[in-house]
């Protein structure tokens, strides 16, 4: 059994030390200063009479007492890599995991749209999640089926002149940790990667008029992720490619990755 517990914090003046409304975060966003999110996930037996795998009290008490300070303190050091961060943040709570259970994994989201993550079966790998979105339209249409029998399979998805989706693509790379370096990779550097081999490949694009990849491939969101994959890997420089996410609406993503 896994349960993931997440605080919002902000690293602005802490003028208040009574939580005051801890869903939208504590400490509050007083000012113009980062606003974060950490996660954490712990395994084990919840137990057998009260059901609970731990009381997620005693994790927010663990944020807030420990990780929250650590966090603010090497942010104002300048110490602001999210990376080694995160780790140091690992590190500090790997003794205190509430009782019959493990910490499995740590994701610090720095932005809505960027996620730092430190998995404790890995504990020499830092990975990175990047979103990025392009718009496109697709048919779906296999040839070797009747007309009829594609408007039955496909529905309104099969429509001769296409239609379109706002994709959103969640990339996520991972590099071993060294003391040069807790990022998989410089982020500005990436994000160029991704536009050029990505984005701007299928941005605004009839994906199976416009683009050679579709041709002969039924543009499904699950071949789209795998696509997107073979043009990425081996293409990020030492960061290893790990996963690729693609949402096709708010409700439906398919997911790749190879084990390797």
């Amino acid at each position: 059994m896994r349960v993931m517990r997440e605080v919002r914090f902000s690293l602005g003046p802490d003028t208040n030390t009574e939580v005051t409304n801890s869903y939208a975060g504590w400490p509050s966003a007083a000012g113009i200063a980062p606003y974060l999110v950490l996660q954490g996930v712990i395994a084990g037996e919840p137990d057998p009479r009260t059901g609970y795998l731990a009381n997620i009290t005693r994790i927010d008490r663990l944020f807030r007492e420990h990780s929250i300070p650590l966090i603010r303190r090497m942010y104002e050091a300048g110490e602001g890599d999210a990376g080694r961060i995160l780790i140091a943040v690992a590190e500090d709570l790997q003794p205190h995991a509430p009782e019959r259970t493990a910490w499995v994994s740590l994701h610090l989201k720095v932005t809505p749209f960027l996620v730092f993550s430190f998995d404790w079966e890995t504990p020499n790998m830092i990975l990175l999640t990047q979103s990025f979105e392009f718009a496109a339209a697709h048919r779906l249409h296999c040839p070797d089926m009747t007309d009829e029998e594609n408007r039955a399979y496909f529905g309104k998805c099969n429509n001769p002149n296409g239609h379109g989706h706002n994709y959103v693509l969640d990339v996520t790379i991972a590099r071993p940790l060294d003391e040069a370096s807790a990022r998989p990779m410089p982020l500005p550097d990436f994000e160029r990667i991704v536009r050029q081999r990505v984005i701007d490949r299928f941005d605004h694009k009839h994906l199976n008029l416009d683009c050679p990849e579709f041709r002969e491939l039924n543009p499904s969101v699950e071949n789209i992720a795998r696509v997107i994959w073979r043009l990425l890997d081996g293409h990020l420089g030492s960061a290893k490619l790990a996963r690729i996410r693609v949402w096709e609406t708010s409700k439906t993503y398919a997911e790749y990755e190879e084990r390797r």
